[in-house]
């Protein structure tokens, strides 16, 4: 069972920067693709970035030019590096990896952005 946990969330104020983590565990093989989604409160879960085995990115409009995600597959980690973050950004952000036979998501970390 692949199990995905995220640190670095936080309260920050706007303008400011925060990173946030994911590790993988419980599986010798490397997700094929590695995420980040977020859910703001009253509203749909949306994919913020994400990174494939082949290092091709994705990112949200709402994100482009403010976010950057990374992987590391030594280690089986996604990271995603915040910057110039806005009140809109605020919500839960979820990590998430697919794997050939699955999908799995993290437990969320709250990220708050104070204005």
């Amino acid at each position: 069972q692949v199990q995905l946990v995220e640190s670095g969330g936080g309260l920050v104020q706007a303008g400011g920067s925060l990173r946030l983590s994911c590790a993988a565990s419980g599986s010798v093989f490397r997700p094929n693709v590695m995420g980040w989604y977020r859910q703001a409160r009253g509203k749909q879960r949306e994919l913020v970035a994400s990174i494939a085995s082949g290092s091709s990115t994705n990112y949200a409009d709402s994100v482009k030019g403010r976010f950057t995600i990374s992987r590391d597959d030594a280690k089986k980690t996604v990271s995603l590096q915040m910057n110039s973050l806005k009140s809109e950004d605020t919500a839960v952000y979820y990590c998430n990896a697919a794997y050939s036979w699955n999908t799995y998501w993290g437990q969320g970390t709250q990220v708050t952005v104070s204005s």
